[in-house]
């Protein structure tokens, strides 16, 4: 057989194409009558359906036979008409059918899906923020130290000075002695101060501020606290005294007896409270604010030096000046209405938090504290002091001295701190010479040899 084949396919299979052998029966009529392969007007409507295929023989790879017709799909509209936009055919999967059947259309009418519920809009992207640097402990701290400087200076005008050393021996774990007239603002300060603290229930009764008034018929259960005994359950109770707070007011302490002193002299130093031969632990905050007058002494107990050696400063408040007191006058019934109601409080946490925070980052370099020593050899040497200054109240000096460089915004101790915290701290643990009188000129003549001796150091490194 040539291999020379027309370019057409030639009318009637003239021209050498042998007809096709049918190896199955031909397809049945439709039953409308029409032709099989009948041609198709445009617009007509769809193709019959095919239940069967037509034969085929191959001949050299070529497919011989009549052409197979195509599975019925929807018609195409006629030349010149605009097409009608229809929905995109849902897949046999979809719909749930044999994607492999020949008798199923892949054109069938999709099925309506049902309406999936909308969840909330989501909220718009926003890419990541560089990380926050982590905040230094000691900014913590300064916080602390200025919310309650603006509460304490809100109810006390004209006190700056004083007001500042309450809350340095606070920070500093210690106790201040107040020592002035009456009337003064000796009690409205510390009242200020406990008002400072925010006020949280606890379990062991502490609560944020006691007062006592002390006089001479005081007992040392009246401090402590002492134990009950109730008749209906048959048992006895202890009942926590004044000193199971964070903040004590200990007003006119020199005016009751020795053995209540003692008592108190326990909890300062100790922390804790020892009733019916059983310790209780105060809180880590206790913190007390001693208040005496120096007039009208017939009839008081005054401290003993073992006792004034406990209190980190003895502050000695004088009269306010002329524009302060005018202050006073003119904030009365503001002071009274609202004080420093809507200032922030502290927590109890978080002044504790900042007397650690003072203790590790405030660098105390050695030559400050060989200073330190050098001072106590100058007060003990002196003619004019019978008894110098003890090594407890160096011990106490260093956390004082740190605390001051906080509420400056310092990281350090300075030569300043000890100039500016020698008297208070170590004119009330002196015993002076008979005659004389000015504690703080002698602490002054002993404290200039060893600052300049620091400061000359200091400029040589």
């Amino acid at each position: 057989m040539s291999n020379d084949r027309p370019n057409a396919w030639p009318p009637g299979n003239q021209g050498g194409w042998p007809a096709p052998t049918p190896s199955a029966a031909p397809l049945p009529a439709p039953a409308d009558g029409s032709a099989a392969w009948a041609p198709r007007t445009a617009g007509t409507g769809p193709l019959p359906a095919v239940t069967e295929r037509g034969p085929v023989q191959r001949d050299s790879g070529m497919l011989t036979g009549p052409p197979q017709p195509v599975a019925a799909g929807p018609a195409a509209p006629a030349y010149g008409v605009p097409p009608q936009v229809q929905a995109a055919p849902l897949p046999a999967a979809a719909t749930g059918a044999n994607p492999y059947d020949p008798t199923v259309s892949a054109y069938a009418a999709p099925q309506v899906a049902a309406p999936v519920a909308q969840g909330p809009t989501p909220p718009p992207y926003t890419p990541p923020s560089a990380p926050q640097p982590a905040r230094h402990p000691l900014e913590a701290a300064y916080s602390v130290v200025e919310r309650i400087r603006a509460r304490v200076r809100a109810a006390v005008r004209g006190r700056d000075e004083v007001v500042e050393l309450v809350i340095m021996a606070m920070l500093a774990d210690g106790h201040v002695l107040l020592e002035d007239f009456p009337g003064s603002g000796k009690t409205t300060l510390a009242k200020a101060l406990g008002d400072a603290l925010e006020v949280e229930q606890r379990a062991d009764h502490i609560v944020a501020m006691r007062r006592v008034q002390f006089t001479p018929d005081l007992l040392p259960s009246d401090i402590t606290g002492t134990t009950i005994f109730d008749p209906a359950t048959n048992q006895f109770y202890f009942r926590p005294g004044p000193v199971f707070a964070h903040i004590l007011l200990a007003d006119e302490i020199n005016r009751t007896s020795p053995k209540v002193q003692a008592a108190l002299l326990e909890a300062m130093g100790e922390k804790q409270a020892t009733i019916d031969n059983t310790t209780h632990r105060l809180d880590d905050l206790f913190f007390v604010v001693a208040t005496q007058n120096p007039l009208d002494l017939a009839g008081t107990f005054p401290l003993p030096s073992a006792q004034l050696d406990r209190f980190l400063f003895k502050i000695r408040m004088t009269h306010i000046d002329k524009a302060s007191e005018l202050d006073v006058l003119h904030s009365i019934r503001e002071r009274r209405d609202t004080g420093a109601g809507k200032l922030p409080k502290v927590t109890r946490d978080e002044v504790v938090l900042a007397r650690k925070a003072i203790e590790q980052n405030i660098h105390v370099a050695p030559e400050v504290l060989e200073t330190l020593v050098d001072i106590a050899a100058a007060t003990r040497a002196d003619e004019r002091i019978m008894l110098g200054v003890s090594t407890r109240s160096l011990v106490l000096a260093v956390p004082a001295l740190q605390a001051r460089a906080l509420s400056l915004h310092r990281g350090f101790v300075s030569p300043e701190d000890i100039e500016a915290l020698a008297v208070p701290l170590f004119a009330h643990r002196m015993e002076m010479a008979p005659g004389i009188d000015d504690t703080a000129a002698v602490i002054r003549d002993c404290i200039r040899g060893p600052l300049e001796a620091l400061t000359r150091r200091t400029f040589k490194r």
